[in-house]
């Protein structure tokens, strides 16, 4: 579940941000580089543990998801390790297997040159300012037809307000937000898809929260789920 100001899913976003931002990194530069990046990028999200920073797996099994041998996985590590994306946290043993972590400061700021490419609302949200990024609407290829508000819910109401404000935005991203219940002053919607729920809880819940509490003062929390 997502909810506004909630640190758990702001982490889950930030997933898919580091991720975005290597991927504009690698396609920045040349074919080695490339191949270097996706190889961490399919590591860390086949086998990284995002809540622990921890990243243990064996040389033969990261081979195996390379497609390669492994002189080829000793030597792309340690170039990952040379440039402080891994972090070697417990060093190897007998019998067990190197644990790694991975140094997002470092990572941020080796790819902070690409996120421009990515997009103006993405350079100022990782650039640290989430509440000056521009909103970008999804082309929408035909008419976006007002609200329905004949069921006089604070949802449908609201709803009529954002289409009012905004008709690309609302047909983009808040069109397909339905809503499930109503407990208090929360107001729990659900996203038609993981990263439809985790765009709208970076950066439209105030624009939501706000639209509700004009029909409805009584509304003190939005909630997204998928």
């Amino acid at each position: 579940m997502q909810l506004v100001k909630s640190a758990g899913q702001r982490d889950a976003a930030r997933k898919y941000d580091i991720i975005t931002a290597l991927g504009a990194y690698a396609l920045a530069r040349n074919k080695h580089d490339q191949r270097l990046v996706l190889r961490l990028i399919t590591l860390m999200t086949a086998r990284y543990n995002w809540a622990r920073d921890e990243l243990a797996v064996g040389q033969r099994e990261i081979a195996q998801l390379w497609s390669v041998d492994e002189r080829t996985v000793k030597r792309d590590m340690a170039k990952l390790r040379g440039m402080g994306w891994l972090v070697v946290k417990r060093q190897g043993a007998r019998g067990r297997v190197t644990e790694y972590g991975l140094d997002h400061d470092r990572i941020l700021a080796t790819t902070e040159g690409e996120w421009r490419n990515v997009g103006p609302d993405f350079d100022l949200r990782m650039s640290g300012k989430p509440e000056q990024s521009p909103i970008v609407p999804l082309p929408v290829k035909s008419h976006v037809p007002e609200p329905d508000t004949s069921s006089g819910s604070e949802w449908a109401l609201a709803q009529a307000i954002l289409y009012a404000e905004a008709p690309d935005l609302y047909g983009s991203w808040l069109r397909n937000l339905v809503r499930v219940e109503r407990a208090g002053g929360r107001l729990t919607l659900r996203a038609p898809s993981r990263f439809h729920g985790s765009y709208v809880q970076t950066h439209l819940t105030r624009r939501i929260l706000s639209a509700c509490q004009v029909v409805d003062g009584d509304v003190t929390e939005i909630a997204v789920i998928d």
